[in-house]
């Protein structure tokens, strides 16, 4: 694909205003030294630096056409192609490849399962299940229900989480309580669609792959993720009423049927990206095997100097 100098501006500047709109206020808060309970999440936990995620990226198979597209021979990947700038697909290593194929076979996994709903988000619940309230990961945030109330809580409806990122940070107590034991060995056999933490993730594993992954699809998942970590904190034992934010009182029939309508809905819109993505692994892996076939061939019929 080749993209006019025009056209791949307007794509580069929508990106960045969509990405500051989350960026900026998050970079405001952290020279005020302010935290903020919901949105540092996906700063902290999701690795990839708000520069990064302002920096659009075509992704590979793509010429950028004009003097402009210069500037992106300052970043590592790219190069000078017939028609202007591209990505060297060279770039993609035999060490990214193995890590795509692991996340590919995880999302394949994923995406062949019916949702599993009704979990509550009592994995929030289980990270502060019989713990001092001076431990805890929100301290600045008040518990709902109280310590005794929110125990209850955990004690009364049990722990159905599957997944490991959210199992590891449960409390000693919390654990034998879960009807999953996850580790990172199982994440392929229990991760499913209708889990939160696995919504947000896609986010991450678009970013795993830098340069590699459009920054329209780095975008769509990064929102999703947002959109996910707020019903995730509503869900909580925190009351965020100073932030703005109501409750899912999932501790009541009512509120737990508002949180089952909401997980069915984010399943719902994380599927196409899942699949996006998987389209993307897919492509990606393939077209890098044949650079490597090439490369070796050309290799062997050179000799072993080219080794070196």
């Amino acid at each position: 694909m080749e993209l006019s100098e025009q056209e791949w501006r307007a794509r580069e500047d929508a990106h960045v205003s969509r990405m500051r709109a989350w960026t900026e206020p998050h970079q405001r808060r952290r020279s005020r030294g302010e935290k903020h309970p919901v949105l540092d999440f996906l700063f902290t936990y999701y690795s990839h630096p708000p520069a990064h995620l302002e920096r659009w990226q075509p992704g590979p198979g793509v010429v950028l056409g004009g003097q402009a597209a210069r500037r992106f021979l300052d970043r590592k990947g790219y190069q000078e192609v017939a028609g202007g700038v591209a990505l060297d697909p060279r770039g993609f290593t035999e060490r990214q490849a193995r890590s795509a194929r692991s996340t590919l076979a995880l999302l394949e996994a994923t995406a062949s399962r019916t949702p599993r709903l009704g979990c509550f988000g009592l994995h929030e619940w289980a990270m502060v299940y019989r713990q001092d309230p001076a431990g805890l990961r929100h301290a600045q945030l008040p518990l709902r229900l109280g310590a005794a109330g929110t125990d209850a809580v955990v004690d009364s409806l049990g722990v159905r989480c599957g997944h490991y990122d959210a199992f590891r940070f449960f409390t000693e107590p919390a654990r034998p309580l879960n009807e999953f034991q996850p580790t990172r060995q199982t994440q392929r056999d229990l991760d499913q669609p209708g889990c939160l933490h696995v919504g947000m993730d896609l986010y991450k594993w678009c970013y795993k792959l830098v340069s590699f992954v459009p920054s329209e699809l780095l975008g769509d998942c990064f929102e999703l993720a947002a959109d996910i970590r707020l019903l995730d904190m509503r869900a909580s034992p925190y009351d965020l009423s100073a932030l703005g934010h109501s409750p899912v009182r999932i501790e009541t029939a009512a509120g737990r049927a508002e949180y089952v309508r909401a997980q069915a809905a984010f399943a719902r819109r994380a599927e196409p990206l899942r699949a996006r993505l998987i389209q993307h692994y897919r492509r990606l892996l393939s077209e890098t095997s044949v650079g490597q076939t090439r490369r070796a061939h050309v290799t062997s019929v050179a000799g072993p100097r080219l080794l070196e």
